[in-house]
Formats: structure tokens, sequence, C-alpha cells
């Protein structure tokens, strides 16, 4: 027996979360491209630059491990965010059809549907 192929396939957003939530649907992320929508959709390079400023305005007037920490924090946080990038854009795209559709366009989620027997 051959192995089912999954085929892309065009939802409404309707369609789309009753498919997901009866499992007919698979939904693949492309992780580069979804950690980069969610950068720049969360302005994280805004975010990260005043908290490296911060830390190493800590570090220079003495507070050195205090201004280590904050750097630290500053380098990590945003690579967890772009790290859960592909399930948090799944959560939101299942709750907002705006959010489905610029996924959907921008090439970042496709939804596969296996072929039915």
């Amino acid at each position: 027996m051959e192995a089912a192929t999954k085929t892309p396939v065009t939802l409404t957003h309707a369609e789309f979360v009753a498919a997901y939530a009866r499992g007919e649907v698979t939904v693949n992320f492309d992780p580069k491209a979804a950690a980069k929508f969610l950068s720049a959709r969360l302005l994280l390079p805004l975010f990260m630059m005043p908290v490296l400023g911060s830390g190493v305005a800590l570090a220079l007037v003495g507070w050195v491990w205090s201004g280590l920490s904050v750097i630290a924090i500053g380098i990590i946080v945003p690579r967890l965010i772009k790290r859960g990038a592909p399930h948090f854009l799944l959560q939101q795209s299942l709750s907002d059809a705006n959010q489905y559709q610029e996924l959907l366009r921008n090439g970042v989620m496709e939804t596969l549907s296996s072929p039915r027997e």
C-alpha cells in the first residue's frame, strides 16, 4: 500500500478551526519565517536595544552583576520568544481570522489535509 500523502488545502477561518479541532488538518510552520514574523510583530529589536543599554549602564556604574543579568535577559528572552513562535502563532490563528489569513498570505503557515480513505 502507498503511504498517505498530505495535500495543501485552503480553508476559511471557520472551516480551519473546525477541521483543526476534529484533527482533520495538520498545520506546518516555517520556523524561521514564524520567528521573523513574530519578531517584527512584537518589535523585539526595539525591546532588546534599551534593555541591553540599561544593562551596560548598570555595569558601568558599578552594578556589574545586575548589569550582566539585565544583558542576559535582553538576549535570552527574545530568543525564547522566537523559539516558541510557531506554537504562539498557531494559537493566535485559531482565535483570529485576520491573523490566520495573514500567516497564509506570507507563507509562514500551511494547512495540510490527509486524503480520505
